[in-house]
């Protein structure tokens, strides 16, 4: 690892702190991700892999993945636990791992409750979740006493693991957030029946946990800030609750927010960066333990600042980390303009997670894959072209130059980025600019020959080793009567900012594009942090429990009507985790959404549409075509079939930038 600059840009982040018996070497924290690495024995080796690059690259503790206590807390069947000595055994491989590179290591303990998918749910109350098909049964009264201790049990196995601290997840609506809330807890016995009796169990937890492995073994727990759900805590009952676990023997609070069945997104790239600051530096000036930031936070910057207010003592970046595992080493030599930011996406981390697959990360897709996704030093010296500057090409030539090949970049427009460029520009979407940055400083770091302006032909390619060809896509046209009308522009012109639109816009194609279109034709670019959370209706939670309030309505900039051919509802197709917040937007901008349409005509009158049998005409001003992609294969042929093809010019998917990625760097592997 890099040693610290004498004056170091991040004086409160890389400043080290005790916790207890443990001192970390910075105040960075790689918060709790479920990867699927955790759930059986044989991927051990992997995540060991995956935790020992976080820790070489200077990470002060690593939080797992959340392991449950009983089979009764499983997220899924056969899901991760820590419930026996032998299990702990085997972990010790992790644990070694981590600590054979300097790092910390933290073991999760968390009960799902009633968001465990499988039939053995349990929680608080009979109150079946809306994510989960299974509706739990309630814990009997020595039910809730065995579970307790059981969470005791799985704290005492993670420090025989050699786990330097656990943290107990009392958030996100799992189980001890159940328990918590009057929204999921209805008991009329110790358990329930009052806030002081629903703080019962958690207090209760932490102290079996505490007696189980001494006064100075670290015990954090994740508290839920903002429960973000009717019927949550109130503010005071959180400040209470936090003070009466640090009587119980916590020593660090972590903040959690919301819960997962929100309605509200909390850490998706629509969210504001540091949004939950003020939320976090009112529960740090309540309590006397250190309290870590968490959601949203994704820059050495950023963290900086939340350190340098005394908004928190600690900053958990979970997703950051997985962007990029060297985040804390490149703070500490000054070189944070060559951090590979976390964009908030959710494609390859929790929409993977949630489906059941394993996780990954869309800027960088070695992460969970470290010890099958390698990119050694080449033996041979060999040239590398690559042609286009989008996703795919931006992967495949920085891959190809840490291999050690001599990389020349050929990219026909001006500006390195392709699709990837048009997609920063819609709101809440910003962070994307961050990837670009981080590939341009990448390739002049490497050193690669990066030839702007430039189209390549055959016989300039010939020259090289080898050829990676990601041409990338060019908006399709649809064969409407009068697409060649004055009203109608392409989605790239309107991103790009070669077309304003009038007020009135009829979007054509209702994907991932013409959503993203939608949202930037009614977003208002002076909409602020504070107007966002009252678009979501995020309150004062001092005043409103669970920080939840009527919403405030947006003022479109526009009137704009998206239009699909499908019959299927707009937007079934986003992201699994972010979809929802998406199509919520359009709800509140006002966006008139129509699917099952037949494109009669474009003229002067506007938009024809046949839908359920009926004409219609959508008068607007615009017609803005977001109608899918065609691939760029002009240098795509059977007689170069050495040649590999890559990205958009492979597969002309929607501004799919996950698969481009990862198929450059997979094609790069494999030279």
């Amino acid at each position: 690892m890099t040693a610290t600059p004498a004056t170091s840009p991040y004086p409160h982040l890389l400043a080290p702190i005790t916790l207890g018996s443990l001192t970390l070497r910075n105040r960075v924290v790689m918060g709790s991700m479920h990867t699927g690495l955790e759930d059986s024995r044989r991927h051990l080796p992997e995540l060991a892999a995956f935790f020992a690059e976080r820790a070489r690259g200077g990470v002060g503790l690593i939080v797992t993945g959340g392991y449950a206590p009983n089979k009764r807390g499983w997220l899924k069947p056969l899901a991760s636990e820590m419930t026996t000595r032998l299990q702990a055994m085997r972990h010790r491989e992790v644990t070694d791992a981590v600590h054979e590179e300097g790092g910390a290591i933290a073991l999760q303990v968390l009960h799902a409750g009633r968001y465990g998918y499988h039939p053995f749910v349990v929680s608080a109350s009979k109150r079946k979740s809306p994510i989960s098909l299974f509706t739990p049964r309630a814990l009997s009264t020595r039910g809730v006493e065995r579970t307790a201790s059981d969470f005791a049990r799985a704290v005492g196995l993670a420090e025989k693991a050699g786990y330097d601290a656990v943290e107990i997840m009392g958030s996100e609506g799992y189980l001890i957030n159940q328990f918590l809330a009057a929204r999921t807890n209805d008991r009329t016995d110790a358990w329930g029946g009052s806030a002081e009796k629903r703080m019962r169990f958690p207090l209760e937890v932490v102290r079996r946990a505490r007696q189980e492995v001494g006064p100075d073994f670290p015990l954090i727990y994740r508290i839920s800030l903002l429960d973000l759900v009717e019927d949550g805590q109130t503010w005071d009952e959180v400040v209470t609750l936090a003070l009466l676990l640090e009587e119980a023997g916590v020593t660090v609070l972590n903040t959690g927010i919301g819960w997962h069945e929100a309605r509200v997104p909390t850490i998706i790239t629509q969210v504001p960066r540091g949004a939950w600051r003020e939320a976090t530096a009112r529960l740090k000036a309540a309590v006397s333990v250190p309290v870590c930031a968490s959601n949203r936070i994704n820059t050495p910057e950023l963290a900086e600042s939340i350190l340098a207010d005394g908004q928190a003592d600690l900053v958990s970046m979970a997703r950051p980390l997985l962007a990029d595992p060297d985040f804390v080493a490149k703070a500490m030599a000054d070189r944070g303009d060559e951090i590979n930011t976390c964009i908030a996406c959710n494609q390859a981390c929790l929409d993977h997670t949630f489906s059941n697959k394993r996780a990954s990360c869309l800027v960088n897709p070695r992460a969970c894959h470290e010890t099958t996704l390698v990119l050694g030093r080449t033996r041979r010296a060999a040239s590398v072209a690559v042609v286009g500057a989008g996703p795919a090409g931006l992967s495949s030539a920085v891959a190809a130059a840490e291999r050690g090949f001599a990389v020349t970049l050929f990219e026909k427009s001006a500006e390195l980025g392709g699709q990837f460029r048009l997609a920063m520009a819609v709101p809440g979407k910003e962070d994307f600019a961050d990837t670009l940055r981080y590939y341009t400083r990448r390739l002049d770091v490497l050193g690669v020959d990066v030839r702007l302006g430039t189209e390549a032909d055959e016989a300039t390619l010939a020259a090289y080793d080898e050829v990676i060809v990601a041409s990338g896509v060019v908006p399709r046209l649809p064969a409407i009567p009068g697409i060649d009308h004055p009203s109608v522009v392409s989605y790239a012109d309107v991103l790009a900012g070669r077309v304003v639109p009038g007020h009135r816009v009829a979007v054509v194609g209702a994907g991932g594009i013409g959503v993203d279109v939608s949202v930037w034709l009614t977003h208002d670019p002076a909409e602020t942090t504070d107007d966002w959370m009252a678009h979501w209706g995020v309150g004062d939670p001092s005043v409103h429990p669970g920080g939840l309030t009527e919403r405030k309505a947006r003022s479109p900039l526009r009137e704009v009507t998206l239009i699909q051919r499908k019959t299927t509802p707009i937007g079934v197709g986003l992201g699994k985790t972010s979809g929802w917040a998406h199509r919520a937007v359009l709800k509140q901008s006002g966006v008139t959404q129509v699917s099952g349409a037949t494109y009669d005509l474009i003229d002067d009158a506007g938009l024809h549409l046949t839908v359920d049998g009926e004409h219609r005409v959508v008068e607007v001003d615009h017609v803005v075509v977001c109608a899918g992609q065609e691939s760029v294969r002009d240098l795509v042929s059977d007689a170069r079939p050495d040649w590999y093809v890559v990205g958009g010019a492979d597969v002309a998917a929607e501004l799919d930038a996950k698969r481009a990625i990862k198929q450059g760097t997979e094609v790069v592997a494999g030279l």
